[in-house]
């Protein structure tokens, strides 16, 4: 095997290889022979079809078979022996793939980059300081309440967050519009469901009553004709809704794992998941502080574009069963989700794993086990059966892998802080839980 390599620009290499024409033309010829005792043909016994007549019937396609595998096999050694790392598969080109003469193909792809970590020392970062108190639980219990509770009728004007049973007729210039009526719609005021002053024109009327509107669509409005457009909504209130919040009592405390009639068990359970989210907040935004500054530190690193998209198809695809998108729709994807949308999130998390890699390698990390341990430990612990959690991912070695990655990279982090000059930033619960869902956005 002969072997030739340029660079073409960048990362990107091209490589020619020849392969002695011997190669391909005897193993195109034993799998022929293999294949005579299967082979049925008009006019000769079984086993007994000349090598002559199978290449002339099976020898293309054949030879093709042989040919990719040939390929394959080779480019790898080639990697290997010119001592190369690809990223991503190759552009294979075949030049002469003719029997009798050699095999030669041009193979062109990206490699990894050869990466000098640079030294972050001293770098800021500023780690949010704050607690969870009792008026915090409050607040999240009144959530759980309201999401548990149901829409009663009332007695009194609309007000906002209430629902209002509605008929409704929309004109322009005396004449009604397409989709400017509907009869029984709900309607909760202050969604921000229909245009500008609907809404606020609702508040205030009760069950019976009917008034008259006059709004203007916006400029911006979906539908060409309407945009801008001066019109008038006749409204008849016929039901307000309230919400009442779901009561303080077994049923709503079992909705959230807690198998009493006991409040303050309830209030201790939601408090300790409120820590955990707390703490997971605080660590994501002190852990994209530290990414942060190890990209600055790296703007020069040249990335595979092959790498790069990968990526993008993950993250398209995440975005597309994220919003209720199933496995095998025969659906346009890039067109529906064109890369743009996510080539910048992509290089960023691109270059953070080339530059991670690299630090676990020369830091010598391994994955704690114990850390390990403890990462599954708490994520099982807002199940009803933790233990079958637990087993669960020690017997499947894709997910246990996943969380050793997290170990890992975690454990890089907390040695990069090392070097961080930390100060703590006094917030609310409510501010740091923000600040690391931004993080983790």
């Amino acid at each position: 095997m002969q072997v030739s390599i340029e660079t073409t620009s960048g990362l990107e290499r091209r490589l020619t290889v020849g392969v002695p024409a011997e190669r391909v033309d005897a193993e195109v010829d034993n799998r022929l022979k293999k294949a005579v005792k299967n082979v049925r043909l008009p006019g000769f016994r079984p086993g007994k079809v000349p090598l002559k007549v199978m290449r002339q019937r099976f020898g293309q396609g054949v030879r093709q078979e042989v040919l990719g595998e040939v390929m394959s096999q080779t480019f790898q050694d080639a990697v290997v022996q010119e001592n190369l790392r690809p990223a991503g598969q190759p552009a294979i080109e075949a030049r002469s793939i003719e029997a009798g003469r050699d095999l030669e193909y041009v193979a062109t792809f990206e490699v990894f980059p050869e990466i000098a970590v640079k030294d972050i020392e001293g770098f800021a970062v500023e780690k949010p300081a704050a607690d969870v108190s009792d008026e915090d639980v409050d607040t999240i219990i009144d959530i759980f309440r309201k999401q548990q509770g149901s829409w009663e009728s009332v007695e009194r004007p609309a007000a906002a967050e209430d629902k209002v049973i509605i008929d409704y007729t929309g004109t322009r210039d005396g004449e009604e519009f397409e989709g400017g009526s509907a009869t029984d719609a709900e309607l909760e005021l202050g969604s921000g469901r229909m245009i500008p002053g609907f809404e606020e024109g609702v508040e205030g009327m009760q069950a019976g009553d009917e008034k008259t509107l006059s709004l203007t669509f916006p400029d911006d409005y979906h539908a060409e004709e309407l945009k801008g457009a001066a019109v008038e909504f006749k409204i008849a209130v016929k039901d307000v809704k309230a919400l009442q919040p779901a009561p303080l009592d077994e049923k709503l405390f079992a909705s959230y794992g807690v198998e009493s009639n006991d409040e303050a068990a309830f209030r201790q359970e939601v408090a300790d998941n409120m820590r955990r989210e707390l703490r997971n907040a605080v660590e994501a935004r002190v852990k994209q502080q530290v990414m942060d500054a190890l990209l600055e530190a790296h703007t020069d690193l040249d990335i595979p574009k092959a790498l790069i998209k990968q990526e993008v198809g993950t993250l398209r695809q995440q975005m597309f069963q994220q919003f209720g998108g199933a496995a095998g729709q025969d659906l346009d994807l890039e067109s529906l989700l064109p890369d743009d949308m996510f080539s910048e999130r992509a290089e960023r998390r691109v270059k953070l794993g080339l530059l991670l890699s690299e630090l676990i390698n020369k830091l010598e990390v391994t994955a704690d086990a114990d850390r390990v341990r403890q990462e599954i430990e708490e994520m099982a612990s807002t199940y009803q059966d933790p233990e079958e959690v637990i087993n669960w991912y020690y017997a499947n070695q894709e997910q246990l892998a996943n969380v050793e990655s997290k170990v890992l990279e975690d454990q890089v982090v907390e040695k990069l802080l090392e070097q961080a000059t930390i100060t703590e930033q006094p917030c609310t619960y409510q501010e740091a839980i923000s600040q690391g869902q931004q993080a983790n956005g």
